[in-house]
């Protein structure tokens, strides 16, 4: 007889003879559905007639051979924490591939993207958080963030703030190292010898 579990004792590895072959041993792999929910609720699987390649959510067009979460966490904006969370809220698994979905379940998740307040999520789950015009936490998207955060940028410089002065000098902001790193104009490459040598032969010119 076999041992009840495989090699070194991994849990869910069963050892079984073929009926055929005596010596013959086959691996059954067992693995547990997902669980979409805390309460042990299974995840929505997609019914989906024909497979895409491509899928549009949110203006942009996702890989559709890509996992949902992996799909969903190349939009601006949107991180593979987020998107693991709209997928959980929505009961939908995230181990299927984007192509697979419905038009029903595409708009379920772009609507629950772009309208996160009705979600529920707690608010250091949001990219921008205490807004200075409305004091609201909210989810930014593609041209959207990069439009806030160019403001932002510009709003520091015109307040002279310490931020605002080295991105106005373009300088690093956030305490790098600036001897070694980031350097830029002609100063880039030079080496003392060359320099040295230029000295001289301004000094040798001066001299005649």
């Amino acid at each position: 007889m076999l041992a009840p579990y495989g090699i070194g004792g991994a849990a869910g590895v069963h050892l079984r003879e073929a009926p055929s072959d005596a010596d013959v041993r086959v691996i059954v792999l067992q693995s547990k559905p997902y669980n979409g929910t805390a309460k042990g609720k299974v995840g929505k699987m997609s019914e989906a007639s024909e497979f895409r390649h491509l899928v549009r959510i949110s203006g942009r067009d996702l890989a559709g051979q890509k996992k949902l979460i992996v799909a969903l966490a190349d939009l601006r904006g949107v991180g593979y924490n987020f998107a693991n969370v709209i997928t959980k809220k929505l009961s939908l698994d995230p181990r299927v591939r984007l192509g697979t979905l419905t038009e029903e379940q595409v708009a379920e998740i772009e609507q629950a993207i772009q309208n996160t307040t009705k979600s529920a999520l707690p608010e250091w789950y949001y990219n921008r958080r205490n807004d200075p015009e409305t004091g609201e936490a909210k989810q930014l998207l593609g041209s959207d963030l990069d439009f806030i955060q160019k403001s932002d940028i510009e709003d520091e410089k015109n307040i002279r703030s310490w931020k605002g002065v080295r991105h106005s000098l373009g300088l690093k902001v956030r305490g790098q190292r600036t001897r070694t790193t980031g350097r830029k104009g002609r100063t880039v490459g030079v080496r003392k010898a060359t320099l040295v040598a230029a000295a001289k032969e301004a000094s040798a010119k001066k001299g005649e």
